[in-house]
């Protein structure tokens, strides 16, 4: 469905299709994950920031968690480092420990201001604030990649707390482990343990790709929904690879552990989230149990 659906004539009839989905999904939590080219692009980022906006003035309870990995590797590049990757995780040392928070911070600020901008209470956090995201040190097939931890627990007190003082929490993926080191976790792996311990209704990660698709080399091939078994079915048949590999386990892992349903859309296009949430077809894909 394209855009220009909700730029026509028959506006009335945009709101009537979407009624039934505000009715639905009123008073349920919703986690959006917050990353990729949409950040980059401050009109993009106002749209999304919109979008949340209005899913919570029609009832829905939104969680933001956000990234900000290119933004971290041009700073760490400014520093003379080369960014370093193992199997998608950030090597990180304690100087880009040190520019991870720093840059993660700012961002997370931002979001803040652009929901307040738009008269919504919005509440930035870390994981650290209330001891809310809890880590072990991460290893690659058993090799050290510094400062990188994955969330063994998630105490949800403070998120809720936010969210029943009608506040929209905004949270960095920052945690600490038993002696209260600091460590980075991979935004994906934060968003998706949040959503789980809080129940959500909806995960929805926000990519620089259309969805799922049967060919990644054609759009046009792209699944607008999937089951579980449909999804590992593409998984054994080599269909899903790369970058999208580790974001379908994380929506497989998420709706086994009591999240409804999980959507990858494309961030970059204007107003995503109400195209996906809110029309029959929806825009990118959606997996469930």
């Amino acid at each position: 469905m394209e855009y220009s659906y909700l730029s026509g004539n028959n506006r009335a009839d945009v709101l009537i299709e979407a009624l039934p989905y505000i009715q639905k999904f009123s008073g349920k939590i919703v986690v959006v994950k917050y990353g990729g080219s949409a950040m980059v692009d401050p009109e993009i980022q106002k749209n999304v920031i919109k979008d949340v906006a209005l899913l919570k003035l029609v009832g829905m309870k939104p969680v933001i968690v956000h990234g900000g990995g290119k933004e971290i590797s041009k700073w760490v590049g400014l520093l003379g480092k080369e960014p370093v990757f193992v199997a998608g995780k950030r090597v990180t040392d304690s100087e880009t420990m040190e520019v991870a928070e720093m840059v993660l911070n700012k961002v997370n600020k931002n979001l803040v201001q652009f929901m307040e901008q738009l008269g919504i209470k919005s509440v930035g956090i870390c994981g650290k604030d209330g001891c809310t995201l809890h880590v072990k040190r991460a290893t690659v097939d058993g090799q050290d990649i510094g400062f990188v931890g994955d969330v063994d627990k998630v105490d949800t007190g403070l998120i809720l707390s936010l969210i029943e003082q009608d506040f929209v929490p905004v949270v960095a993926p920052i945690g600490l482990d038993d002696n209260f080191q600091a460590y980075n976790i991979n935004a994906d792996d934060a968003a998706c343990a949040i959503a789980e311990a809080l129940g959500a209704e909806k995960l929805t990660f926000l990519t620089d790709i259309e969805g799922v698709c049967k060919d990644p080399k054609d759009k046009t091939t792209l699944i607008s929904s999937l089951s579980i078994a449909e999804a590992e079915e593409l998984i054994k048949n080599g269909n899903i690879g790369g970058g999208m590999l580790p974001k379908i386990h994380n929506c497989i892992e998420a709706i086994e552990h009591g999240v409804g349903s999980v959507h990858i859309l494309d961030g970059r296009m204007a107003h995503c989230l109400l195209l996906e949430f809110f029309t029959d077809k929806g825009i990118g894909t959606v997996i469930y149990k």
